[in-house]
């Protein structure tokens, strides 16, 4: 009794959408008798001498090349050398009074109040700029906080970290601000009129610590989004 041969399945697929005798010759030439294409296999490095001489000074060069690049430091590691804490000899307010003037400048600039072309600003075009401005330098004050010592505490911001401002204050002192639940003040003040022209008052902002806890890089690209702030 004959066995009946099975069907291979590629076939009856492409009998579907060719005639059998154009099934039958597509199956022979691209499938069975397809060609398997093999890498020959890599020789070995070290099968002579010379061979195994330049593989050993290759693999010592890399090795050296990998142990000169110095490793980056821990978290601990920068604790210990202090590399972010301002020096003592460095926190004098007369040191920051350059940057802060550089600062007004700036908001000036970004606030479009430079060349007297205005002297006002709309909450609606301030608001997302104040978000993603940069305040190193900014001269703020604390007029509000749930922690009454903070309040009236005034000084130049040297440091914007995610959860704190640091201030270099008019008596020397470095003082640490938290962000959270506490209203800072600053103001940009115009620039220098013609004499005998009226100096225009400076514009005075006040921001939300709390919607300011975010590195400085990271704000830049910070939408404005107004919302109710719930009471401090």
């Amino acid at each position: 009794m004959s066995t009946q041969v099975k069907e291979h399945v590629a076939e009856s697929l492409l009998k579907r959408a060719h005639s059998p005798d154009t099934a039958s010759t597509i199956l022979r030439e691209k499938v069975k008798q397809r060609p398997l294409l093999l890498r020959p296999t890599s020789p070995d490095p070290t099968a002579n001498p010379r061979s195994k001489r330049q593989y050993e000074r290759q693999q010592k060069a890399n090795k050296a090349r990998k142990s000169n690049k110095p490793k980056p430091l821990s978290a601990k590691q920068k604790r210990a050398l202090c590399i972010y804490e301002i020096p003592k000899e460095k926190r004098k307010y007369a040191v920051y009074a350059p940057l802060h003037r550089m600062w007004c400048d700036y908001m000036r600039e970004i606030l479009d109040l430079k060349d007297g072309k205005r002297n006002f600003v709309d909450a609606n075009i301030a608001g997302p700029v104040l978000v993603s401005a940069d305040y190193h330098g900014a001269l703020v004050e604390v007029v509000r906080s749930r922690c009454h010592s903070r309040i009236g505490r005034k000084g130049i911001v040297v440091k914007d970290t995610k959860f704190t401002f640091e201030i270099v204050t008019e008596s020397d002192d470095l003082k640490i601000l938290p962000k959270e639940h506490s209203i800072f003040r600053f103001e940009v003040p115009f620039e220098a009129v013609p004499e005998g022209a009226v100096q225009p008052k400076p514009l005075v902002f006040e921001i939300h610590g709390s919607q300011f806890e975010n590195r400085a890089p990271d704000r830049a690209n910070k939408k404005f989004r107004p919302h109710f702030n719930p009471d401090l």
